[in-house]
């Protein structure tokens, strides 16, 4: 199996990565035509993926690993936090997993910010993404900090091919 390349986005809630991140995918998918997975962390346990009573809330609900699959789709069901080398391998042959949050993984990290930056997530950035609301001079930032333009996808999506890890 090839190696494929990761690279993680983090940052303050209403900062951009979502968005971000579909703007990267989208690009890579149809621009570069790149296979590319997205694992998104859920701090704190919010998201809900099926409805009580319906055959897949039985099935997982009795603490079994679920797929469900159609002609259109597969969803995976798993009562367990599952690392993330597990679930890297779960994707198969993919180019590039982006993954939002997850600060502990040694990944490569694009931290986003708007309207100011958060000095908390130094130790965690390996670039910085910013919109014109932030001026990076007023701050210190790392050394070895790229400063990428948020609302340029080109150019996030060069620093990534540029740097995002074997996995």
């Amino acid at each position: 199996m090839k190696k494929r390349l990761a690279v993680a986005f983090t940052g303050p809630s209403n900062s951009g990565k979502t968005t971000l991140i579909l703007k990267v995918a989208r690009k890579l998918i149809h621009e570069h035509n790149m296979e590319v997975a997205i694992i998104k962390h859920d701090p704190k346990d919010k998201a809900r993926f099926d409805t009580p009573g319906k055959d897949s809330y039985k099935f997982s609900d009795t603490g079994a690993k679920v797929v469900v699959t159609s002609p259109n789709q597969t969803a995976y069901f798993s009562n367990r936090h599952q690392e993330f080398e597990e679930i890297v391998d779960m994707f198969g042959e993919v180019d590039i997993v982006l993954v939002e949050g997850l600060k502990h993984l040694p990944l490569p990290r694009i931290s986003i910010f708007r309207d100011k930056i958060d000095e908390e997530y130094f130790p965690y950035m390996d670039a910085l993404a910013i919109d014109e609301s932030i001026d990076p001079a007023s701050y210190i930032l790392p050394e070895d900090v790229s400063v990428l333009d948020l609302n340029n996808e080109d150019d996030v999506i060069t620093w990534i091919l540029n740097n995002a890890k074997a996995v």
